[in-house]
This record gives structure tokens, sequence and C-alpha cells, in this order.
């Protein structure tokens, strides 16, 4: 027996020392092959146990599982051994092949036959239940801890979890009532249910519960309410509060996180200054170390949608190697948003046969657009028609909206056509035929374009680009037609930034709130006139969707969002006698009245112009745009 105590006594000393996966395993085979001796007995259950434990501390949930169903359960006033494998299977991630979460519910569920749960049990179950997105189960569970007495106004763990679990579901009235109901609350209370008012879309709650916080604020505190501004698209104000908290929160320091959703920030508004000081940011202070590849990921982006392509491409080469596919991606969508199709086609073949990295499907979103904004029709089509058997990959709906483009672009439009009806196994959503029914405007195929518009008819949006046709042509008769059987229904504002200084402007179209609107408007009067006399430019009043005089007309494309924001870098510019580059950011498709402009001026006043729109960049310079004036 002194032996069989001995051998025991090891077994338990070596799984103490086991860190990996693999040690566990052989050890356990050991066990299985030369169990404890005098007499030949099972192991006792507290070293089978032990096994337990450490197969689940080294990753390997499969053998934990399998191990403890084999195993006696644990005695009925330990519930350690249970916690710890429904709090490793509730942490599993939703999104991977196999989601063990559900075991978390069936170990729970085993549990009440042999042991009474405590305030961890529930609370990692109920973590579980956000998991498996099942709003019984984690309603079963809150009922549950109630009767055990651990509600939330009992346990501080249940409350945070029951606040967390309602916010999945943006079920803010009963996450609202748990917080109320706690009589202690901490700084996770208090993050989660403003994370949940974020994620429900009701921001106002969310900001005025973060600035009512009696507790001291962490990362993820900031993180939540920063990130819930910028993703409700008030980039303005979470970069307020980045800065913010950088001024008088000294002890807390930026997370990956908020990082992340500040630099999204920038690239919205196209706020390079802004950008630049946050990546100067991030190398004095490291980060914990090298950047992850989410920083790297979101500095190429920023950059490239700032137009500093340059700049994206450097953070791409010292990136932390081996670069994932993210990283890839991001620096292949940036090429394709300024046009160089070549590029995008170069980085994705020594992606993939030079580093061995897999595509995935934003890849190929991404280079699909870089061939067409090149016009790389027949480097397009082999990738398309070749995803799915080289690359295992099948097409999807996006990538079936970028081959309609890149033939549509190339006046392919019978083919493209052909394509949605007969090739596509999807049905055709508005993206589709969007795409479409714009390369019938910029080829003036009236008839296909209201054959498209007939397959289309149930998305307004399609009527809106046929309304545009149609006064391009001088159709007016369609154009009323068209908007009287859309009334009530209204186009996205047009709305344009410009950086100055650091500090990032906004304009609409017929801007009148601006504090400087009047000069911006004198000084648009002097572009207008100097680029018709000096430049050549003339009003295109095509796109005008009402029948006007033709000053009328001009005068409603003479107030378009991008030309007040021109009108004001130029004017800023002078007064600072700076001679930069004008950028501006645009949220929706640049009009062909505005291009002709821009690049006018870019001739007359001697500037270079970029203008991002809704899909691509333009490079204005010497009365010339980079986008060959195929958008």
């Amino acid at each position: 027996m002194l032996v069989r105590e001995a051998v025991i006594e090891v077994f338990y000393q070596l799984l103490k020392r086991c860190s990996t996966a693999s040690q566990v395993k052989q050890l356990h085979a050991h066990l299985i092959i030369f169990p404890p001796p005098q007499p030949p007995l099972p192991p006792p259950p507290s070293l089978l146990h032990g096994f337990v434990r450490t197969y689940n501390a080294t990753g390997c949930l499969t053998h934990a599982i399998l191990l403890f169903d084999r195993s006696p359960p644990p005695p009925s006033n330990s519930n350690v051994l249970w916690n710890v494998l429904i709090r490793s299977f509730s942490k599993s991630n939703p999104k991977a092949t196999v989601n063990y979460s559900k075991h978390s519910i069936l170990l729970f569920c085993r549990m009440l036959l042999f042991s009474r749960p405590d305030n961890y049990t529930f609370t990692f179950s109920i973590a579980a239940s956000s998991n498996l997105k099942s709003i019984s189960t984690g309603e079963s569970l809150h009922c549950l801890a109630t009767k055990f007495g651990c509600g939330s106004d009992r346990d501080l763990f249940v409350g945070n979890s029951l606040i967390s679990f309602y916010s999945v579901f943006s079920r803010m009235p009963e996450a609202r009532k748990m917080f109320e109901e706690m009589p202690v609350r901490d700084v996770v209370s208090w993050t989660s249910t403003i994370d949940g008012y974020a994620r429900s879309g009701d921001l106002f709650s969310a900001n005025t519960l973060f600035e009512e916080m009696p507790v001291r604020r962490n990362d993820v505190s900031w993180a939540v309410v920063i990130s819930g501004n910028i993703g409700a698209g008030m980039y303005e104000d979470g970069l307020k509060l980045f800065h913010r908290m950088l001024r008088t929160d000294t002890a807390t320091r930026p997370n990956e996180a908020i990082i992340v959703s500040v630099l999204s920030s920038c690239s919205h508004m196209g706020a390079l200054e802004q950008g630049k000081w946050i990546h100067a940011y991030v190398e004095k202070n490291s980060m914990n170390g090298p950047w992850s590849s989410n920083v790297s990921t979101a500095l190429i982006d920023m950059y490239s949608k700032c137009g500093e392509i340059e700049c994206a491409k450097q953070v791409f080469e010292n990136a932390t190697k081996p670069r994932d596919v993210w990283t890839w991606t991001s620096m292949i969508s940036g090429f394709a948003m300024h046009g160089d199709g070549e590029a995008a086609l170069g980085h994705f073949r020594y992606m993939v046969d030079v580093e061995g990295v897999k595509p995935d499907s934003v890849t190929f979103v991404a280079v699909l657009n870089g061939c067409s904004h090149s016009g790389l029709v027949r480097s397009g089509r082999w990738i398309f028609h070749n995803m799915s058997s080289i690359w295992r990959v099948a097409p999807e709906m996006e990538h079936y909206g970028c081959l309609i483009d890149l033939l549509g672009r190339a006046g392919e439009l019978n083919r493209a056509l052909e394509t949605i009806m007969s090739d596509m196994p999807l049905s055709p959503d508005i993206v589709i035929w969007r795409s479409l029914l714009s390369s019938c405007r910029i080829h003036g195929d009236v008839p296909l374009a209201e054959r498209v518009v007939r397959e289309m008819s149930k998305f307004d949006e399609g009527r809106i680009l046929l309304s545009n046709l149609y006064a391009s042509v001088d159709y007016w008769e369609g154009v009323r037609s068209v908007r009287n059987s859309r009334s009530g229904t209204k186009k996205d504002p047009g709305c344009s930034w410009i950086e100055v200084k650091g500090q990032v402007h906004k304009f609409v179209a017929s801007e009148t709130l601006h504090p400087r609107i009047a000069d911006v408007r004198t000084k648009l009067g002097e572009i207008l006139r100097r680029a018709g006399d000096e430049g050549g430019y003339i009003a295109n009043t095509k796109n005008v969707l009402f029948d006007l005089c033709e000053e009328e007309k001009e005068q409603a494309v003479g107030l378009h969002s991008e030309k007040l924001a021109l009108a004001f870098g130029l004017m800023c510019s002078e007064e600072e006698d700076f001679g930069g580059v004008v950028r501006i950011m645009k949220n929706l498709r640049i009009c062909e009245d505005c291009h002709s402009l821009m690049k006018s001026a870019s001739l007359v006043f001697d500037r270079t112009i970029v203008v991002r729109d809704r899909s691509r960049f333009h490079s204005f310079v010497h009365g010339q745009c980079s986008c060959k004036d195929r958008w």
C-alpha cells in the first residue's frame, strides 16, 4: 500500500510539472499502461480529476471532458472541478468550427444531479448561453440563479454576467433592471451596461451612463464608449473621447481595441494628421511590444484611406512577420482603392505563391476590385473562376458584384447581364443590380437600364439610379415618373470631410452652418470662374434631377459638398501660405461635374487634389485624374 501511495504521489508531482498537452498525454498513457500497484485498483478519483484539470489547463478540452465522463463524479461538497470545466467550455469561441459552449450547459445539468451550483457556476453557465445565442437557456439560468439565492440582487458576479447576457440580445430594459438591483456595482457592471446601450444603438444612454460612473474607469470602459461612438458614425466624438482619456486619465493606457477604433475613425474622416499622431503614439509607447496584426492592419487601412499609399506600404513592410491574411488583404485593398490593380495583383500573387498565405473571402473582394478599377478584365475573370477550385473559397454575393462591376466598366454589359441571369447560383441583391445599372449610365445604355430596373423594381435604390440616367439624357418625363413612384423616400445626403491643421471640417450639400460658409462660397465662386476661364471647365448638369433652366442647374451642382470642401481647403492653404495636397473624403460617389471641376482646379491652381469617394481614390494632378475618367 505504501508503494501504491508513493507512485500516486509521483503522478501528482509530475502532473504539476506538465506544461503542454503532449506531456499530459504521455503521463496519462503511462498511468493506463502501468497503474499504481498493490492492489491493482483503478487510480483514485482525485488523481483522475487532477488529469482533467491539467488537460483543461493545457487546452485539451476534448480529452478533459472524455476523462471526466469516465471518472466518478466529484464530491457533492466540492464544485471546483465542475466550475473549472464549465468555465473553460463557456469561453469557447462561438465562431470556431466546434463550439464547446453547449458542453457547459450539459455539464451544468449533470451537476444538478450531484451538487448544488454556486455563484461561479451560474456566472460561467450564463456566459455560455450568451455564446450559444440562446435566450431561452439564459432566462432559465436566471430563474435558477434566483431560486438558489444567487440572483443579481445577491451576487456581483452573477449580476454582471446577467447584464452582459441581456445586452448581447439588446434586451436593455432587463439589463438595466439587473444593474439597478445590484447592491454593489464594480467597473464591470458599469462597462457591461454601457456596452449594451452602445450595441443596441442607444448612444445617448451609453454616453450618459459613462459620465455618471462613480468608479474609476479602466481601459475597457474607455474602449467601449469610444468604439461605441465610432461604430455609430460619431467619428469626431470618438476621437475627442480618446484625447480626453489621454489628458484626464493618465493612469489608463489605451489598449489595442481603442487604437484600432480611433484609427478607423481617422480612416472614415480622412484625418491624416490625427492618424499620424496616433501612429507616433503607438511607436513611442510600443503598445506592450511589437505591434499586433490588428494594429498593423488598422494603420495600413488608415493610410490607404487617407491617400498616403506609400506610408501604408511602409507599415506593411515593417509589419511583424509572418504577415497574416488580414495584413495582406488590407494592403491589397489599399492598392485597389488607389486604382493600382497591377500592384494589387502582384501582392496577391506574392502572398499565395511565395509566402503561402491562404486568401480568404475578403481578399478576393479586394483583388477583384483592383482588377475592376484598372480594367484588368482577363486577370479578374481568371481569379474569379479559379477561386473555388484552387483556393477553396466559394464565390459569394460580393464576389459576383465585383465581377459584374468588372464586366460593366469594360463595356461588356450583355455578358454582365448573362452572368446575373444564368451563371449566378444566388438571387441577385441590390448591390448587383446597382453595379450593372451604374455601368448602363456610364455607357448610356438606356434600354438595358430599363430592363434592369424592371428586374429590381422592388428595390427603391434602383429607381434613384434610373432617375439619374433619365436626367443625363434630358428625359424629364421619365424622371418625373420615377420620382412619383418613389415619393416619400429620400436619398442619403452627400457630405464631405477635409482636415486642416489637425481639425476635421464637415460639409454637406448647400452648407449653411459652417462658421466660415460666406468666405467658402466666395472662394468657390472664384474657383468656378477661374476653372472656366483658364481650365476649360464647363458645368456638367446632366445628373440634376429637375427640369430646370441651365443657369439654375449650374447653381444646383455648384454647391455639392466636395466643391465646398475644396474651396475651404484652398482658402485655408492660401491664408497659411501652405501649398500641400488638398485631401477630401466623401461618403457618396463623386458626380461627373465635381470630377470635371477637380481636374480643372488642379491645373489652374497648380495643386494636387485627392478625393476619396465611396469606391476609390481620385488623384487630380495638372488637369488629369488617376482614375483615367473610369469610375
